[in-house]
């Protein structure tokens, strides 16, 4: 529809010259044809004083005589002429193109394919119809809307899901009932893809270089949008490069942290017996067990008094961590004793062991 609005305009203008000229018939029949392709309150104004002011215009050009007639006859035909050949700038094969198109009721019909049409049909048949109604080359009226029902229908029909769903439930909304009596164009036929008509042809034809790109105003606002499987090997190379480049900090961490691992010694001790720290010693100040490699007393070479030192620091750090968490748990116990005045729970508080602290006493004695 919107692709009519600048053909109704020049039927207005065309309309008016007719008025100023006194020759109402060829003024009603531009102002009935801009009615029908945009409907506009110009165009109407322009109709109702067309037929109401007939008689009046009639007789004004009967009493300016022939000469005046015949000036303005010339001067009408003149712009008229120059109005056509402006208008005329479409062939009447590009014409019947975008007419075919606007009649088609689903996108199989407006691609000129099959249902089971395969991915290959679709493009070749895109291409075909691209290149003939792209609004660049193809300057007939509705030419941007058959363009624009071209590319929404390969998007639709190539994605495999909106090909299901449109399969399922048909086109929507086909064409709607203007006020006038006339049909309004709707090229999404309640379905649309995900890309814009000029992206689409863009992808399909190049950039720069091409005679019939234009640059789309939405272009930003699809770029995270979905990627159809005809895009080019180069590109694909291309993402998997940058891909790879984004990764490789990542990569160079874990290379990096699985060679620290390799070179990283065992603790000379455990305050736990296990599978690797079999043999038991105790300090010489607390006498604290603890326990080391069967091969410690042959290859250790270190400070002993050093290492026994970290085995009571350490035995004497996780003593005091399990006493706090012993006199946490019995003050608690204590405290709902007295809120619930339960003598038993007292009682069974009061003769709680915390076996942690009285170790930790021990040791200092």
């Amino acid at each position: 529809m919107e692709g009519n609005k600048e053909d109704c305009f020049k039927c207005i203008r065309i309309a008016e010259r007719c008025l100023e000229a006194g020759d109402l018939e060829k003024a009603v029949k531009f102002l009935n044809k801009a009615e029908r392709l945009y409907p506009t309150q110009k165009a109407k104004d322009l109709l109702e004083r067309a037929e109401k002011g007939g008689s009046n215009q009639q007789t004004g050009e009967k009493m300016n005589g022939p000469k005046q007639r015949r000036g303005s006859v010339g001067r009408e035909k003149t712009s008229e002429s120059a109005e056509e050949k402006k208008e005329k700038e479409y062939t009447d094969e590009q014409l019947a193109v975008v007419k075919r198109v606007k009649k088609c009721k689903d996108y199989y019909e407006i691609l000129g394919v099959e249902k089971d049409a395969t991915e290959a049909d679709l493009k070749k048949a895109y291409r075909k119809l691209a290149l003939q109604m792209h609004p660049d080359k193809n300057k007939a009226p509705g030419a941007t809307d058959a363009f624009k029902a071209v590319g929404n229908a390969f998007a639709v029909l190539n994605d495999s899901e909106k090909r299901k769903k449109y399969d399922q439930f048909g086109p929507e909304e086909e064409r709607r009932t203007s006020s006038a009596g006339e049909y309004q164009y709707n090229y999404s036929h309640g379905f649309e893809g995900d890309i814009s008509p000029e992206e689409l042809f863009n992808m399909f034809f190049g950039g720069g270089g091409n005679v019939y790109q234009r640059r789309s105003r939405h272009s930003h606002t699809h770029s995270t949008r979905q990627h159809f499987r005809y895009a080019s090997t180069e590109s694909s190379n291309d993402g998997s490069a940058t891909l790879l480049l984004q990764l490789a900090p990542i990569l160079l961490l874990v290379v990096i942290s699985l060679l620290s691992s390799m070179f990283v010694s065992d603790p000379v001790f455990s305050l736990q017996k296990s599978d690797k720290y079999t043999a038991q010693r105790k300090t010489q100040n607390l006498n604290i067990p603890y326990f080391v490699k069967q091969d410690f007393t042959a290859n250790f070479a270190g400070d002993l008094r050093r290492i026994e030192r970290q085995v009571e620091e350490e035995f004497v750090s996780n003593l005091r961590q399990n006493c706090w968490r012993e006199r946490s748990y019995k003050e608690n116990m204590l405290w709902r004793a007295r809120n619930y005045a339960d003598a038993k729970l007292y009682e069974r508080a009061q003769n709680m062991e915390t076996p942690s602290c009285d170790q930790l006493q021990n040791l200092y004695r």
